[in-house]
């Protein structure tokens, strides 16, 4: 059984039923409903991670990897189509000391892939005409690409009902009852789902079973507000990160610009400070933004962890439940790597280097 139907648990059902499974997703609320559907969907390990090499950054790389042929599997299977875009990216830097930052992320990251390079001048306004003329240069990479979040968590979710995965939405709470000798669950109405083992894909909402494993699983939501631009020829060609945030362009039209953060609890509301922030600082990046209003804006709880990095993992070696919670603001990247990591522990196959990193009882 998988507790979760948003993009991570119904990504670890696809995989363990392409395998040979039999998965059932159990919902609270709708499936996509929460984190997965609100977000920006980008594909950009090297822009997200900024300090370093480490096992997060390599799982976010491993994952961007795997998108093309996993994307393309999703398609077929669900018989749905969704945008997959091979943008590239830009981070602007407006001073020298950000550009020398830029340079020394490009040195480790060029030994990790990358083909990136600095761009300056009419380079780096080519790509982006309407970019601000404060920006002085910018880190160009080629193999970012974005997603468009929502058809794709709707394919996947097609796609696993098409190959048999059962999944029960509008559950409202689930209690498990048992987990150690088997896996029990009771939802609200009174109904009883049973299996051999039990996957954790709750995201922010992780943090409420502690008690049940007898366990520290610290993983808190933070809420993320994007908001969303109409417009007419697509102004940005590529994902477009400065230190305050990102602008991404959407073959539907839109410009989605994000994210402000914030604790808030389980709270979603909008509000006009959080998108207020936004407004402030994308209009210095692309000027045209400043005669804008945006269409739209929402907010997702993101699920993040002590440390930043997910927990992926039995929690204990003789249990019948692994996690697979905490991807803060990675969870659409990490969707096929995750898959593919918890299912081989539900297999209990050997598994990757990342075993300590990403093991919840780090923590303990």
């Amino acid at each position: 059984m998988v507790m979760g139907g948003g993009i991570i648990g119904l990504s670890c059902a696809f995989e363990l039923q392409s395998r040979g499974c039999q998965v059932t997703v159990l919902e609270t609320k709708r499936c996509g409903g929460q984190a997965s559907g609100a977000a920006a969907g980008m594909l950009a390990p090297y822009s997200e991670n900024v300090e370093g090499p480490d096992d997060f950054f390599q799982l976010c790389l491993e994952s961007l990897h795997l998108y093309p042929e996993w994307q393309q599997t999703i398609r077929q299977v669900s018989k749905q189509d969704f945008e997959y875009t091979s943008s590239g990216s830009l981070y602007i830097a407006y001073h020298e000391a950000d550009l020398l930052a830029l340079e020394g992320r490009l040195l480790w990251q060029r030994q990790y892939g990358s083909s990136g390079s600095i761009l300056e001048g009419d380079a780096l306004f080519s790509r982006e005409p309407l970019l601000t003329r404060d920006a002085q240069a910018a880190l160009y990479t080629p193999e970012e690409s974005h997603i468009y979040a929502p058809h794709y968590v709707s394919a996947l979710e097609q796609a696993c009902r098409n190959i048999g995965v059962q999944i029960y939405e509008h559950l409202d709470e689930l209690e498990i009852v048992e987990w150690q000798r088997e896996a029990v669950v009771r939802a609200a109405d009174g109904r009883f789902f049973n299996g051999d083992q039990l996957l954790i894909c709750s995201g922010a909402w992780a943090q409420q079973l502690a008690e049940t494993f007898h366990m520290n699983i610290p993983v808190y939501p933070i809420r993320g507000q994007i908001c969303a631009y109409e417009v007419e020829a697509q102004p940005v060609s590529h994902m477009v990160f400065c230190n305050q945030g990102y602008l991404v362009g959407k073959a539907n039209s839109t410009l989605v610009c994000g994210a402000s953060e914030d604790v808030a609890g389980y709270d979603t509301t909008v509000t006009e400070k959080g998108i207020g922030r936004l407004k402030n600082w994308n209009k210095q990046l692309f000027p045209f933004l400043a005669d804008k209003t945006p269409f739209h804006s929402w907010a997702g709880l993101r699920p993040a962890t002590q440390d930043g990095f997910p927990l992926i993992g039995r929690i204990a070696e003789s249990s019948r439940v692994v996690l697979a919670v905490g991807h803060y603001r990675n969870g659409i990247l990490l969707s096929p790597a995750t898959a593919k990591l918890a299912a081989d522990y539900i297999e209990d196959k050997q598994t990757s280097a990342y075993n300590q990193s990403f093991s919840p009882d780090r923590f303990s």
